[in-house]
């Protein structure tokens, strides 16, 4: 029988044998994908290819009606919806690419330590990588977590692609008043690599959806090692690193705490809503029509001058240390806050609260209308605006909503980091 793409095979070439998983080549070397998780090419010439193993094909999976893990005892009901990404992916063997392929049954499957944690039941929301996560799929998202602790569940895990999990994070807090944990998790590598952090980070997510932190949080690994994850809050938790699986960082305070592994006990370090304090609402509507706008130096105006001018409903700018843009850009940002549209601001730099107050230019900035973002990531604050403005399309509203704390986005004082760790 011929090998294909993704079936187990030997090579043997003057005297060597390689075992591997088959790659597509686009070079006409024989590409596998060895047991270590690295690839190999092999020349053709003189290459024989022996079978061992074919690919096991895609199943299809109907979301279940009940629980799919039923242990003897009383355990938490986890809900575990799925959106794909990293933690739900494995490789495509068409493409030799990363592919989101696993829907959240697969995820248990894969995990076995997950057994006898809780009694799960899994939806599959979505099944995309999360570069492809738009408003509209937030609000969907939220329907179905408020409906799983509506149905009863005491804790959500939600599975999410890591480069924009922040900003899921950050709209699930300011749309959903939760008494029960809802958890964000992912994964830095895929499931089939020997370094693949998705079991950890799964299995610590489930400690803290069984937990008594009644938040949106989101936890990932926290060292290099296999040894612990942090829990972060889902309004100040960023992405640090494209690759490294402690890439996650709370930034401007302290994680609410950790997950030790593979004890599972949860530590806190700071705050947090417990569960039960709070009745459950949903809070839905987002404004889309928002945008996020970097000052670079010496830039135009013409960024701003366009989203004033194209329908754009709300304004985020990322300026510079305490949260400044060239004296070019203030009558602009008086022409939009004029015309009703909300502009923000915030700083490029990642620690730090913006303070307009200090120089002339922050001071003309408050006086053209802008609203200071305080210590909020630029990204938090633009995911909180598109919630201001589905709240009220009233202009004073609005600065009053993004000047109060709906989900920690923003703290009093601004805590300094014991070390600004380079990751």
């Amino acid at each position: 029988m011929q090998a294909e793409e993704g079936d187990k095979v030997r090579v043997e070439r003057k005297g060597m044998q390689y075992e591997g998983i088959l790659m597509p080549s686009q070079t006409g070397k024989i590409v596998l994908k060895l047991k270590n998780g690295y690839n190999i090419g092999i020349n053709r010439d003189s290459a024989s290819i022996t079978l061992l193993e074919k690919k096991e094909e895609k199943k299809v999976h109907e979301l279940p009606s009940k629980p799919l893990r039923k242990v003897e005892g009383k355990l938490p009901r986890i809900s575990i919806l799925s959106t794909g990404g990293t933690i739900a992916s494995k490789i495509d063997y068409r493409t030799g690419a990363v592919t989101s392929q696993f829907s959240a049954e697969d995820i248990l499957s894969a995990i076995p330590e997950l057994e006898g944690l809780a009694d799960y039941n899994c939806r599959m929301i979505y099944n995309i990588l999360s570069e492809n996560m738009r408003p509209s799929y937030w609000v969907e998202l939220a329907r179905a977590v408020y409906e799983e602790i509506r149905n009863g569940a005491d804790g959500i895990i939600i599975t999410h692609g890591t480069d924009t999990m922040m900003y899921t994070a950050a709209a699930l807090s300011f749309m959903i008043e939760t008494p029960v944990p809802i958890v964000l998790v992912g994964s830095q590598r895929s499931a089939d690599r020997p370094s693949s952090d998705n079991a950890m980070n799964a299995v610590c997510a489930a400690a803290v959806a069984a937990s008594d932190i009644a938040e949106v949080c989101v936890v990932m690994h926290g060292g290099t090692s296999d040894d612990f994850c942090y829990i972060h809050r889902g309004t100040k938790v960023r992405k640090m690193h494209t690759s490294r699986r402690d890439a996650f960082q709370s930034i401007n305070t302290k994680p609410i705490g950790r997950v030790d592994y593979p004890s599972r006990e949860v530590k806190t370090f700071s705050g947090y809503s417990r569960r039960g304090e709070k009745k459950p609402a949903l809070h839905d509507k987002l404004e889309p029509k928002c945008a996020l706008i970097k000052y670079t130096t010496g830039a135009s105006g013409e960024s701003l001058l366009f989203h004033s001018g194209s329908g754009y409903k709300g304004i985020v700018l990322e300026g510079t240390g305490l949260g400044h843009v060239s004296t070019e850009w203030v009558p602009l940002i008086r022409n939009a806050t004029d015309a009703g549209i909300p502009v923000v601001m915030t700083s490029q730099c990642i620690y730090g609260r913006v303070c307009d107050r200090v120089y002339d230019t922050g001071r003309d900035i408050l006086r053209a209308g802008a609203i200071e973002g305080e210590d909020m990531l630029p990204e938090v604050a633009l995911v909180k605006l598109m919630w201001a403005l589905g709240q009220s399309s009233d202009i004073e509203k609005v600065r009053e909503i993004m000047r109060t704390v709906i989900s920690g986005e923003t703290t009093r004082s601004t805590y300094v980091q014991p070390s600004c760790r380079f990751l």
